[in-house]
């Protein structure tokens, strides 16, 4: 058992299992602190993402490398958003996504998808179905982050669908660490939208 789920790992570098390793754990403390509204979200973000572009970059996985780039850029912006304050209240607490976002995160996703397919066709990318999942997911997760830090209740359900198609995903490519980490990434995602959801319900009692 333990052969079919960590056999690739075994002609892999252990400063990349390390690596890998260490990015898992500051994503998921990521994520969680997304659960508890806690601004702590962004730098322990940051520091998950900068890993996997640095990996990702050195496994070929151009998609990937661009959505965690992407995490990264998006972090800074959401760490200032979310600090901002009017006296003592937040200027942006957590919210429901406007009809207009609605229609800009469409945007995003279709721009986000067309950008992957032009870079992967200029890389000669697309030689296996993964590639092809890889644009749907990049979408996905571009416009979740979008929502994320604009601090929407929505980006959990984007979160969650690209995190349950992450799982089987990465396990195909030879990344079972990382295949787990979207598991949990999904359950801690169910919780963070039903927390958000709570506390958006009590604010409007």
């Amino acid at each position: 058992m333990f052969d079919f789920f960590f056999s690739q790992y075994k002609n892999y570098p252990t400063s990349d299992i390390l690596l890998e390793n260490g990015a898992i754990l500051f994503g998921l403390l990521s994520v969680w602190y997304a659960k508890k509204d806690v601004i702590w979200v962004f730098p322990t973000g940051i520091v998950n993402t900068a890993i996997y572009v640095y990996l990702l970059w050195k496994w070929s996985l151009l998609g990937d490398m661009m959505i965690n780039f992407y995490y990264v850029v998006m972090s800074i912006y959401g760490w200032y958003y979310w600090t901002r304050k009017k006296g003592t209240e937040l200027e942006h607490p957590i919210s429901r996504t406007t009809t207009q976002e609605k229609w800009k995160a469409i945007v995003i996703f279709l721009a986000t998808i067309g950008f992957v397919v032009v870079v992967y066709t200029i890389f000669d990318k697309f030689t296996h179905w993964t590639s092809y999942v890889d644009t749907l997911v990049t979408g996905i997760f571009f416009v979740g982050m979008w929502l994320m830090a604009k601090r929407k209740l929505e980006n959990w359900l984007l979160w969650i669908i690209g995190d349950l198609i992450s799982i089987p995903l990465y396990f195909v490519k030879g990344y079972t660490c990382t295949s787990i980490q979207y598991l949990i990434f999904t359950i801690i995602a169910l919780y963070g939208y039903i927390a958000w959801k709570k506390g958006l319900q009590q604010k409007s009692i």
